[in-house]
Formats: C-alpha cells, sequence, structure tokens
C-alpha cells in the first residue's frame, strides 16, 4: 500500500479554495438566482432541491449541518417570499414538512444550473473514466473527511 503524504494535499485544497473564492463562483451564481436570499436561506433551497422531498425541520438542519433554530429563521423568511412552503406529513398529521414552491424550486435550479455548469465547463475535456473515477474518489474522501470529524 502506498502512504499518502497528506502535506501534500493541503497545498491543493488551499488553491482549490482560492480559486472558488476569487472567481466569485457562489456570488456569481446567487446573482442569477434573481432573488435577494443570503447564502443560509439559499442553502435551505438546494437542501430540499437535492432532496427532491418535502423534508422535516430537523431533517434540514442535518442535512445542512447546523442547529434547527438555525434553518427555522431562514424558513420564516423563505416562506414569506413565497419560496417555500409548510405541509402536513402523511405520516403523522402532527407534523410539518416543508417543500419548494414553484419559485423556489426555480430559483434553487438557477442556482444549481450555474454552479454545476461551471465546474461542467472545467473538466469538458476529460475523458469518462477520469470523471468516474474522481467523482468516486471525490466522494469517498468527503465522506471519510466528514465521518472523521464528527467523532470529535
Amino acid at each position: 500500500m502506498v502512504a499518502l503524504d497528506t502535506a501534500a494535499m493541503l497545498p491543493h485544497l488551499m488553491r482549490l479554495s482560492t480559486v472558488l473564492n476569487r472567481s466569485r463562483l457562489v456570488e456569481r451564481a446567487m446573482e442569477r438566482v434573481g432573488l435577494p436570499l443570503d447564502r443560509p436561506g439559499l442553502t435551505v433551497l438546494i437542501t430540499l432541491r437535492t432532496a427532491d422531498r418535502p423534508l422535516r425541520v430537523g431533517e434540514i438542519a442535518t442535512r445542512m449541518q447546523v442547529a434547527g433554530p438555525h434553518v427555522t429563521r431562514h424558513l420564516h423568511d423563505l416562506e414569506r417570499a413565497g419560496l417555500v412552503r409548510r405541509v402536513t406529513d402523511p405520516g403523522d398529521q402532527r407534523a410539518r414538512l416543508v417543500e419548494l414552491t414553484g419559485p423556489g424550486g426555480a430559483a434553487a435550479g438557477r442556482y444549481l444550473e450555474a454552479v454545476l455548469g461551471s465546474f461542467a465547463e472545467a473538466i469538458a475535456g476529460w475523458s469518462q473514466e477520469d470523471l468516474a473515477t474522481f467523482g468516486s474518489l471525490l466522494g469517498r474522501f468527503v465522506e471519510d473527511v466528514q465521518a472523521h470529524f464528527d467523532e470529535d
């Protein structure tokens, strides 16, 4: 087994962070949404969009790795803007779920289209094998790093 020089990864991670910050990728994608949203509010929309189903507030918070009250505060603003709505949980009539409205789903879609389109353009010349390998390893890397830090 080949030992990984984790110190050699640090410059690459720092460079990626710098490139993403300098490119203003998130800010440009947020502008494309066309709504005055802050990052946490947009993150709620993306969380619901990628879940592809209504979620309870606690599940949104878990997926965002934040406390429930943080999500609740942003949900109020998103509801007032007509981007999400609360609905009764069919499995438990006492519980409420949060779902995207049409405009909320469209806003999340525009944001994802902008971000993912930028990444797709950057790696357009990669082979299918390289894309599959990178996707697999990146997913594994994130899961392992998250699991490690969740243990702390």
